[in-house]
Parts: C-alpha cells; structure tokens; sequence
C-alpha cells in the first residue's frame, strides 16, 4: 500500500473558475491507475470523490457532475469505480443537504446500464 500513500499525499483536487464554460467553478481531479485492484485502488478513488465533495461544501456549489473517474486511459473496471462513485455521492449527500444535484455522467448505453445497475445495487 505504500503506493496508494503516495499517490493520495500527491494528488489533490484543484478548483478553478468555469470562464467561458457554462459551469461557474471546475474541479480538476486525478484519478488512480488500474493495477489490477490489489494496490489500493478502490480507496484511492473514493478518496478521489470524497475530496472533489469537499470543495464541492467549501464553495457552497448546488450542483455537481462527474464523469467516470479513472475508467478511461486509467482502465479502472467501470462497474466498480460507478459502484464507488454512487455510494460516495450516496454518503455525501446523506450528511449534506445543501448540494441539490450530483450528476454521474455517462458517456455511452454501456456506462448508463453499469451506473444504473450500481445505483439500484448501492442506493437501496
């Protein structure tokens, strides 16, 4: 697990103005490397999640979307980063009753079907 300390030790989400974007604030986050699941990398990508939420509080943000962190060019198992992803935002928005939108961007029928499949699994 050393690498799982040092890459949270290192990366952290940065937030900057939207400018010509339709969104006013971007946070800006670097997700895991898929290392076949034994490197700590679920918890580096909740960790991930947990600490765009918390600048998401700081800066009174209503409503927030995420694509699929680390699935991508990072090949993190998509049905498992949308069941991290789900029960991160489910925690959340459990103990924070000012944000009123988190939105879990799917890009394609396949990612729609797993996250959908990750919220009936988690958000029972």
């Amino acid at each position: 697990m050393p690498h799982a300390r040092r890459f949270a030790r290192r990366v952290r989400p940065k937030i900057t103005k939207g400018y010509k974007l339709p969104a006013r604030w971007v946070i800006h986050t670097v997700g895991p490397v898929w290392h076949g699941g034994n490197h700590g990398e679920d918890d580096l990508l909740a960790s991930c999640y947990r600490s765009c939420f918390a600048l998401v509080e700081q800066h009174g943000i209503k409503t927030v979307a995420f694509p699929s962190i680390s699935t991508g060019a990072y090949d993190f198992p998509m049905d498992r980063a949308a069941r991290i992803a789900v029960r991160e935002t489910k925690q959340f928005l459990e103990r924070n009753q000012s944000v009123e939108q988190v939105i879990l961007v799917c890009f394609g029928t396949s990612a729609l079907e797993i996250h959908q499949a990750a919220l009936h699994e988690v958000w029972v």
